[in-house]
């Protein structure tokens, strides 16, 4: 399981963005739906709360991961 901090979250969407643990620049960014939430409610959450999560490949860019099981550390 990798931890990380949530950077960006767009509430009118469902969505935001992780930065994993230690990650450089914008491309090391990982993508989370709302639904991968595991303990906590995306309308609750904040930017720089710290998180941990575990990754696989995006079905829509192969190249891409997001994040699943995302369990909020910090409140």
């Amino acid at each position: 399981m990798a931890s990380g901090t949530i950077k960006t979250l767009l509430y009118d969407k469902g969505f935001g963005f992780i930065t994993p643990e230690g990650a450089q620049g914008r491309d090391s960014d990982v993508f989370f739906h709302s639904s991968a939430l595991q303990n906590a409610s995306f309308d609750e959450l904040q930017g720089g709360e710290s998180v941990t999560f575990d990754q696989e490949p995006d079905p829509r860019n192969a190249s891409r991961s997001r994040a699943t099981n995302v369990n909020v550390t910090t409140r």
